[in-house]
């Protein structure tokens, strides 16, 4: 972060200084978990559901930090304290961000793909300038500050990726991070329990394309109706991707390799080139093109982002992450985070893998998490999508997730075909009594159920289920607003 005294930093957050130098500096990092307190940081205080981070601020002090951010003075810590520390953190950054006239602001947001192409932007544009981006999913009102804050007077680029639950939340996440370019990828039906439609979610995403700043460009995905009609909500250039011939940045001839991993031409302007992706599943094309518009409209020549398509890497576990076992088995651990429309993408994939290598199919599928009114019909769609698509194995683990094992038995399911079990501990018991060499493994569902543990238990020198700590010491997570 750049230096910031206490003084500007309580006038900025309205907080009171106890024990606490109106001069002394802040130039280290701000950090929410004690563990990573260092000298010259500024550590903040949020209170959790199970654990209070002011139980920390000793710790804190402890380890070098000048001041820390908290709601009430803590005996024997300099406290900088205000009424909401949460709030205060989003005003530090904003602080920060302002005094930074020369850093781009890249923002993004969308139904799913968001971390995926918030990965890939930054491969490519890192070579062409000093390029600040999001660990995980840091997308919400905590990681999102938490991030802006590692920009520096050197950072040319400042990754934003922006999730939402609410209408206003991506209006707040950007007035912190005004972008000077605006990417919005898709609206599907994540969260739609709390929007109630899609089109409800339409407008919460187009927050993004309103808060653009005057110069900026507007990036829209062409091959979404919804996304496209979002040119009407700014006055700025828009620059369109997808496979839609009038899109701007175009991938054509698409087509899956042995492995499910996309290969097509790239089309910017007169330039074409060949891109063969290192990911797995048709839906990566779309990342790809929305990542190569960001870097278009940053100015990189059509062939370094050509390039640098072609050399990116995953970088984010559990996306599409396929592992092959000694036994022949493979497992494709995409338990991240679910909807309705990345199960459908992730279920392409798995029948792609199955099919070009003759292989057995298994779709191990956990429940998706709010969807409200709709989880039971998006559930029941899910399974009779997998008999559809003639995936030979459906193993359905969790109460919330049943709908899809009785969508697929009224699709026509029979016998063992469909399986369902209540626990994770079940599911591995059934997996590893009836798996068999040459099979293809997808494990898919939301965090919250927590199969990520059950695709980790079935990977190599793993016996037990993995227990997946809280990288911090709150229970309030920086990460995953979709």
């Amino acid at each position: 972060m750049i230096p910031v005294s206490c003084g500007e930093i309580a006038d900025v957050v309205g907080g009171e200084l106890v024990g606490v130098d109106p001069a002394a500096v802040v130039d280290g990092a701000v950090v929410i978990d004690s563990r990573a307190a260092g000298q010259g940081g500024l550590f903040v205080a949020l209170p959790g559901e199970n654990v209070d981070g002011h139980d920390y601020v000793g710790t804190a002090t402890t380890a070098g930090v000048t001041a820390s951010l908290t709601t009430r003075p803590i005996e024997g810590s300099p406290c900088i304290v205000v009424a909401d520390s949460q709030r205060a953190l989003g005003d530090l950054a904003r602080l920060v961000i302002g005094r930074l006239p020369d850093l781009t602001v890249i923002g993004l947001t969308g139904s799913s793909g968001k971390t995926s192409t918030k990965d890939l932007i930054a491969q490519l544009i890192r070579p062409y300038g000093e390029t600040v981006s999001p660990e995980g999913s840091f997308n919400n009102e905590i990681g999102h500050p938490l991030t802006a804050l590692h920009a520096t007077g050197t950072t040319q680029y400042l990754i934003a990726e922006m999730g939402a639950r609410h209408q206003g939340d991506i209006v707040y996440l950007t007035g912190i991070t005004p972008p000077k370019v605006g990417l919005v990828l898709n609206v599907g039906t994540s969260h739609i329990g709390e929007f109630g439609t899609q089109d409800n979610i339409a407008v919460a995403k187009g927050e993004m394309i309103e808060a653009v700043i005057p110069g900026g460009i507007a990036i829209l995905n062409a091959d979404d109706h919804r996304v496209a009609a979002m040119r009407t909500r700014t006055q700025e250039r828009v620059l369109t991707f997808g496979e839609a011939p009038e899109a701007d940045i175009r991938a054509e001839g698409v087509k899956l390799d042995a492995e499910g991993r996309p290969a097509f031409t790239l089309h910017i302007g007169d330039f074409s080139g060949d891109v063969q992706l290192r990911f797995i599943g048709e839906h990566y094309v779309s990342n790809a093109l929305a990542a190569a518009a960001v870097a278009a409209a940053i100015g990189m020549p059509a062939e370094q982002i050509a390039a640098g398509l072609n050399s990116a890497t995953r970088v984010s576990a559990a996306r599409m992450e396929l592992t092959e076992r000694s036994d022949g088995v493979t497992i494709i651990n995409d338990a991240f985070n679910a909807n309705p429309d990345s199960t459908r993408a992730a279920l392409k994939s798995l029948v792609a893998i199955g099919r070009s290598r003759g292989a057995r199919t298994w779709a191990v599928l956990g429940e998706m998490l709010e969807l409200g009114d709709r989880s039971g019909e998006e559930h029941d769609a899910i399974g009779r999508l997998v008999v559809r698509l003639d995936v030979n194995r459906l193993l359905v683990v969790g109460a919330g997730a049943k709908p899809i094992h009785l969508g697929a038995s009224l699709e026509g399911s029979w016998g063992n075909e469909s399986a369902f079990v209540d626990t994770i501990p079940e599911a591995l018991e059934l997996l590893r009594t009836e798996l068999r060499p040459g099979d293809v493994v997808l494990v898919k569902s939301s965090k919250g159920a927590k199969l990520r543990s059950l695709a980790d238990a079935l990977l190599p020198g793993r016996d037990e289920l993995s227990k997946f700590a809280e990288r911090d010491e709150l229970s309030k997570s920086v990460e995953d607003v979709q």
